[in-house]
């Protein structure tokens, strides 16, 4: 029987908790090399039981934090009873648990009185791994040609480096000394969380400090029960479809996400989703899939706005979830099928979860965001044929909501990125910004506005490659309740010479010095009736160079004249728009 801890001890521990891992982020952020982990935050940091749990988690992104248990599994499986103190365990392998193979995960096994009680544990997207491509791969035939891939491998070894693993690194990795940088920054991050767990037991001694970790995660789980619960009993269905592979260039593929809610627990399946395909573009299923799924629940169900009452993101919130994915498909690949680009199949799947449960808590969730991550990476050779490597997650954007505009230039729900200054393109690469904004006119029309993605033009300075991992140039974000889709996302070279048309995916493509890209990524869907937003808010937007004065007019039905709003017109616009238009539908895109 454990050990019964009174509430307010429980809450202090757990803040503590919170902190060893908001600690541990912080460190590896300052130490880290590449501008990927320092700047955008591609991180994640926790400690965990001695079965792998979530006890707590950093403020990064979400995606590098629910994999951490499937991390932690995959090389238990491997290692068994051989882990000791002071080992640093190295998985990246998307077949054990990662969420795709640049993600380390580095993990510290904690030791308290000689017993084996928990993990502190970190991942991280390193610039590169030594695959087919630099940075970022679309086209690999299979999970070997994505480079260095290991399952419980040991880095430090009872404290002792692996200089023999360090030395492959070294020798296979093109930006070897970055990425070993970065490594030892997760290293560091390991030493500082045991460091940290082990004083927070001294203090509260080991029985009280696990029980304390065992009720806050049971204290999660209730609530995720709670509002699981409060929804109908039914199966909620939304479809979409994803670009192509990046080989396949005019095959769509399905994704289809079944919500199934009974009682108090959920079931997301995404099994009639397409086959997996002969590229890089399918999803490792607990580190991805499963991660993606977890997060935009919690986000729905346990969002920080919504409940006064703070809810630890654990292991807890994770129980009453299931995630069901065919074997053989793209969310479920069979082994060695390539898993480098991930990315947009797993928010699209989150989009349509949102779009699914839409139908019976229409306040909880929000019309169609960009679903996309247009992940850039941008490579080439200096002036001692050495490899400079720089990886670029350009943000996205989120549908309008039931009382606010969708959030503009913000990284799709399970990425929570941050954007990476043009300052440190400038300063690090051969390259130059030309072009940094919001992509104006382009968000879609509700009673709340849909979010605007961004333009992001960068220019080579010399000859290099470039990979692109883009989804959605030919499916707009969908709009809700009446509310206007949005704009795809586009890829253009050369626009200022010669412009030409790209796919969303590119493998390593060559680029002269002098050569550009313009990236454009999704605006979103609008939230309700267009002709219900207050017109003082359109002209503001019309002020703020969001949206035109031709949309305001063509799809608010205000009239903005000589720089002025003129409401008596505004309310003639928009009653002849009522008698013209029918029923307004529940989902446009």
């Amino acid at each position: 029987m454990s050990k019964k801890v009174d509430p307010v001890t429980v809450q202090v521990i757990g803040g503590a908790l919170d902190t060893i891992a908001k600690e541990m982020s912080h460190l590896m952020q300052r130490m880290a090399y590449s501008s990927l982990i320092r700047e955008s935050e591609d991180l994640g940091a926790g400690i965990f039981t001695r079965f792998g749990e979530t006890l707590a988690e950093s403020d990064s992104t979400p995606m590098q934090l629910g994999c951490l248990p499937g991390y932690i599994q995959g090389f238990q499986e491997v290692l068994g009873d051989d882990q000791h103190p002071d080992d640093i365990i190295w998985n990246n392998d998307p077949y054990a648990g990662a969420s795709h193979s640049p993600d380390i995960s580095l993990t510290q096994p904690i030791f308290y009185e000689g017993e084996l009680i928990g993990y502190a544990g970190t991942t991280a997207h390193h610039l590169d791994i030594g695959g087919a491509q630099p940075g970022l791969i679309v086209d690999a035939p299979d999970v070997y040609a994505e480079g260095l891939v290991l399952n419980g491998v040991k880095l430090y070894d009872k404290g002792k480096p692996n200089e023999t693993l360090f030395e492959i690194v070294r020798q296979k990795v093109r930006t070897s000394s970055i990425v070993i940088g970065d490594l030892e920054a997760q290293v560091a991050a390991c030493r500082l969380g045991t460091k940290r767990f082990i004083e927070l037991l001294d203090k509260f001694g080991k029985d009280t400090v696990l029980a304390a970790g065992e009720e806050l995660m049971n204290y999660s789980e209730r609530m995720m029960r709670t509002e699981i619960a409060k929804i109908p009993d039914g199966e909620y269905e939304a479809e979409s479809w994803l670009d192509d592979d990046g080989i396949n260039l005019n095959e769509k593929l399905k994704v289809h996400v079944n919500v199934i809610k009974k009682g108090d627990e959920l079931e997301i399946d995404v099994s009639k989703s397409a086959d997996q395909v002969a590229s890089a573009f399918n999803a490792a299923y607990s580190g991805a899939l499963c991660v993606s799924v977890y997060s935009t629940l919690r986000s729905i169900f346990l969002d920080t706005y919504t409940h006064e009452e703070f809810v630890p993101a654990n292991h807890g919130v994770f129980r009453p979830i299931k995630v069901t994915a065919r074997k053989g498909s793209i969310f479920n690949p069979i082994k060695p099928a390539a898993t480098f680009s991930r990315a947009n199949q797993v928010n699209t799947a989150a989009d349509l979860i949102i779009k699914a449960l839409t139908s019976v808590i229409p306040e909880k969730t929000c019309a169609g965001g960009s679903a996309n991550i247009q992940f850039a990476s941008y490579s080439g050779l200096d002036q001692d044929r050495n490899y400079w490597v720089y990886i670029e997650v350009n943000e996205g954007s989120y549908g309008g909501r039931p009382e606010k505009d969708g959030m503009d230039a913000m990284d799709y729900v399970s990425w929570n990125t941050r954007n990476n200054p043009i300052e440190d393109l400038d300063m690090h690469t051969p390259m130059i910004c030309e072009q940094y904004e919001l992509r104006e006119d382009t968000g879609g029309a509700g009673k709340t506005r849909g979010g605007l993605g961004i333009i992001r033009w960068n220019r080579f300075l010399t000859d290099g490659f470039m990979s692109m991992e883009g989804d959605k140039h030919t499916v707009k974000p969908w709009g809700y309740n009446g509310g206007l889709p949005g704009t795809e996302a586009s890829l253009i070279k050369n626009p200022d010479i010669n412009p030409e048309e790209l796919p969303s995916k590119l493998n390593g493509k060559r680029f002269k010095a002098g050569e550009s890209v313009k990236i454009m990524v999704p605006s979103s869907g609008g939230y309700g009736d267009p002709l219900e937003r207050n017109a003082r808010k359109v002209y503001e937007d019309v002020l703020d160079e969001i949206v035109s004065v031709k949309t305001a007019f063509n799809d608010y039905g205000v009239v903005i004249e000589q720089g002025h709003l003129n409401m008596e017109k505004t309310e003639e616009r928009r009653e002849d728009m009522r008698k013209q238009r029918g029923k307004l539908p529940l989902f446009t895109q």
